[in-house]
């Protein structure tokens, strides 16, 4: 087996924020296989998911469109029936493109993309959540086709099943995909973790995170219970960490770590107190763009093939994760042409991207919220009346002064809003395009473009 097909290990993790991770600057959570991982491999500092809540920015990593391509724009719920609907049934993933070329493909974890009791088509192993989430214990299940409780430790679960699977798989002549998708470190955190993480903070004086007052569109509040959550939080993560380190035990003990690429990212970032914020996007109505929401750690390791103890800076997206993969696995395809992703694959050796020669520019949407990012700027635009946003970047890493209104702004707020605009003319499906969507980050309950798609926002949604 060469570098054009390698297995692939795709680790996700469930509301990580960037900063939740101890490479290279939180030194009070313990992420040691995290940390050798990123030191092993490439670390992208700027890694933006396409919507700050899971089952968007889930479905732009697999089909590497944006939302209001691929029409998933809210956290999905089941119908008033029960049901889900099956939302990616039209749309081609990296996933069948990797079954096409003789991958074996497998699941490990959370799903939360529409229907979960039967496996899409080109997955060929499937132990998926019922449905987005759930408790750590007791956590309902698919199995073999069956919904099941599990009564242990989901984290340790997924682990375990991935292991098999692995396993299995080391002894065939195909080259095997596996998706290990943890629920960590989604809430519930009080009560739901082994004592041995929980106990790891007990002394932790959470200094890093901001002493803020609750934001006015704060929809969520830990804060009676503020250290009690983060404790939960941390010890998730670093759980999640150990199993981590288990699955590349084992790709060392079956000898094939140098034949694996190995992917670890967050599907959307987290607040815990940033802001004034507990929760993603949707922990504020209306929904946020800060970074602390939209950016997520993102690390490459194919020991061997990519350069080691890297960190890029070039701002990369969830819609370019795909272009970059098939690159990678140098699976050209005529009919991605118009995604609008472009791929990173010369960063992860290390190179100068000729494709990247101009400004680099991020953009996302969570609904009707929109935002445009470089790396001086950041502007949010809500449709159809606001309130907007503007964040210049380099005086305000931190996007605390909103200067939207500044007059010396206006120039430039009419540049990005052009460029905003001009990018989803572009791009957007007009039958399924977010600015006309109802969203209001209580969830999506069927296919963008009907009547009643969306759940009104309301405090027990949340």
């Amino acid at each position: 087996m060469n570098i054009q097909n390698p297995n692939i290990v795709f680790i996700l993790s469930d509301d990580q924020g960037y900063w939740a991770m101890g490479a290279p600057d939180n030194n009070e959570i313990q992420t040691p296989n995290l940390d050798q991982l990123a030191k092993e491999g490439v670390q992208m500092d700027n890694f933006f998911c396409t919507s700050p809540v899971c089952s968007p920015a889930r479905a732009s990593l697999l089909t590497g469109k944006m939302p209001s391509q691929h029409g998933v724009h809210d956290w999905l719920r089941p119908n008033k029936a029960g049901y889900y609907s099956d939302f990616l049934k039209d749309q081609t993933t990296y996933v069948d493109i990797l079954s096409e070329n003789g991958y074996t493909c497998g699941l490990s974890g959370k799903w939360h993309l529409g229907e979960a009791v039967q496996p899409p088509k080109s997955f060929d192993h499937w132990y998926v959540l019922e449905h987005g989430g759930g408790p750590y214990y007791n956590t309902p299940m698919v199995r073999n086709g069956r919904n099941v409780k599990e009564p242990e430790y989901i984290t340790e679960l997924i682990t375990d099943d991935s292991l098999s699977f692995i396993e299995d798989q080391s002894e065939r002549e195909n080259p095997f995909y596996l998706s290990v998708h943890y629920t960590a470190p989604h809430s519930p955190w009080i009560d739901q973790h082994p004592m041995e993480y929980i106990n790891l903070y007990d002394d932790c004086s959470f200094a890093s995170f901001p002493k803020k007052e609750e934001h006015e569109w704060s929809t969520t509040n830990y804060r009676d219970h503020h250290r009690e959550n983060l404790k939960g939080y941390f010890a998730s993560i670093t759980a999640m960490d150990f199993h981590i380190g288990r699955i590349i035990g084992k790709l060392e003990e079956l000898r094939i770590r140098e034949n694996t690429l190995i992917v670890f990212l967050s599907d959307n970032g987290f607040n815990f107190g940033h802001h004034g914020i507990w929760g993603k996007g949707n922990g504020t109505f209306p929904q946020n763009m800060y970074d602390t929401s939209v950016k997520v750690p993102a690390i490459f390791n194919h020991k061997g093939h990519l350069v080691e103890n890297k960190r890029v800076e070039t701002l990369v997206s969830g819609y370019d994760f795909m272009p970059t993969l098939l690159e990678y696995l140098q699976m050209d395809r005529e009919d991605l042409d118009d995604l609008p992703g472009v791929s990173f694959y010369p960063e992860l050796l290390g190179r100068n991207n000729p494709m990247r020669k101009e400004q680099v520019v991020i953009y996302d949407e969570y609904g009707p919220v929109r935002m445009v990012r470089t790396k001086e700027w950041k502007y949010i635009h809500r449709y159809p009346y606001g309130p907007h946003e503007l964040y210049h970047l380099i005086n305000d890493p931190n996007e605390e002064k909103n200067v939207v209104k500044r007059s010396s702004n206006q120039q430039t707020i009419i540049k990005l809003k052009n460029m905003l605009d001009e990018w989803f003319i572009l791009y957007s499906d007009p039958k399924i395009d977010g600015a006309k969507e109802g969203v209001q980050g209580a969830g999506q309950y069927d296919l963008a473009g009907g009547i009643n798609v969306y759940s009104e926002w309301d405090d027990s949604a949340l």
